[in-house]
């Protein structure tokens, strides 16, 4: 695969029940945090010989930012990116990631807070 290619696998709006927080009252409960991933990957090889070995397995991605988030307990938004991010490029071999991680209603009177972070595999 090349090392960096500009074709992308996508994974949007992937939801996740957690414990995250920094107040008190917070790690008590569990609250929903909504991921996007837009992941480098030569898809290429795939699409000309459409055989699914050669696919970034988007659905054991799902499954593995899935199991991860909600068996940890978070304060932050951002150390779920990070994480995930970093668990990611070992577990999937990307070279290139962006995340965004979303807490909906998090503020009163705001729909949504996030953070994005784009990471390589050389950081």
């Amino acid at each position: 695969m090349n090392t960096y290619s500009k074709d992308r696998v996508l994974i949007e709006g992937l939801t996740v029940l957690t414990t995250i927080g920094v107040y008190d009252w917070e790690k008590t409960i569990k609250q929903k945090l909504i991921l996007d991933l837009e992941m480098a990957w030569d898809n290429q090889p795939a699409g000309e010989s459409d055989n699914v070995s050669l696919c970034l397995d988007y659905f054991k991605v799902s499954q593995s930012i899935t199991q991860f988030i909600e068996s940890s307990t978070f304060e932050l938004i951002e150390c779920v990116a990070e994480k995930v991010a970093k668990m990611i490029i070992k577990q999937f071999s990307v070279n290139w990631l962006k995340v965004k991680v979303s807490k909906p209603n998090a503020i009163v009177n705001a729909q949504n807070v996030a953070v994005v972070i784009e990471r390589t595999a050389n950081c």
